[in-house]
């Protein structure tokens, strides 16, 4: 597999090698009929700035059409459950941790396209958005039906154990503050740094526990930068 995906960033739908679709499709498990819709897909703005060749459009198509799979998913599953619950639900699965860490294990970070010398791009949520952007050229290219049973069978049912999601809190800033004023820490989110990529800003924070700093998150808005943070000192601390 580590063979296939170094080929894949190489030659990843060359002209000249006729085998990198096939590479492509095995990554995915999916047959592709617009193989540059996927190229697309996978070109994060960083390493092509025209929005009519970056992910960035495909990223919004994709977010929309993989919220709505998740929502028919969890409404058929949890038919008693309320609408809160539903929600909350949805949020664990769909977030851009989670989307991250899933599009890691599936391998999208090495056949993704961007700027490899800038280390907060590199290290922020870029990989689910190329998760995202995927699904949604799924949807243009195989159509919804297909779609939601590609996110299930690729997505949901290999990595989002959804009984394992029920016990998990939403939000990780919100225990971090709750466990360090249960144990009388000073605990406080630093915005250390701020700058554009491309147009996006790239927001980095850091959390400092009585006056030392632990751990550092980042994102492209506060509020992502700063639950990658709490995810990171939540590991950490061991708490």
């Amino acid at each position: 597999m580590h063979d296939l995906v170094k080929l894949i960033r190489k030659n990843i739908f060359s002209k000249k090698k006729s085998s990198s679709k096939q590479q492509v499709e095995y990554v995915l498990g999916l047959k592709l009929n617009n193989a540059p819709l996927f190229t697309r897909a996978l070109s994060h703005s960083s390493s092509n700035n025209n929005p009519i060749e970056n992910n960035e459009r495909l990223e919004y198509l994709g977010d929309a059409v993989l919220g709505a799979v998740i929502a028919d998913y969890l409404f058929k599953r949890y038919p008693y459950k309320h609408e809160g619950f539903l929600t909350e639900m949805r949020s664990k699965m769909v977030n851009r941790q989670t989307l991250n860490a899933i599009a890691i294990k599936m391998g999208l970070n090495n056949i993704t396209f961007f700027n490899k010398h800038d280390n907060a791009i590199k290290n922020s949520q870029i990989f689910g958005n190329t998760l995202e952007a995927i699904v949604g050229a799924v949807y243009l290219d195989k159509g919804y039906e297909k779609t939601k049973k590609w996110v299930l069978n690729q997505i949901v049912i290999p990595y989002l154990f959804v009984e394992d999601l029920e016990l998990v809190e939403i939000n990780l800033k919100n225990k971090l503050i709750g466990w360090a004023n249960k144990n009388n820490h000073q605990l406080s989110f630093e915005t250390i740094d701020e700058k554009y990529d491309r147009g996006r800003r790239v927001f980095t924070v850091a959390i400092v526990l009585n006056g030392a700093p632990v751990t550092e998150g980042r994102g492209y808005n506060k509020k992502e930068a700063s639950q990658a943070a709490a995810a990171a000192a939540i590991e950490k601390l061991g708490i």
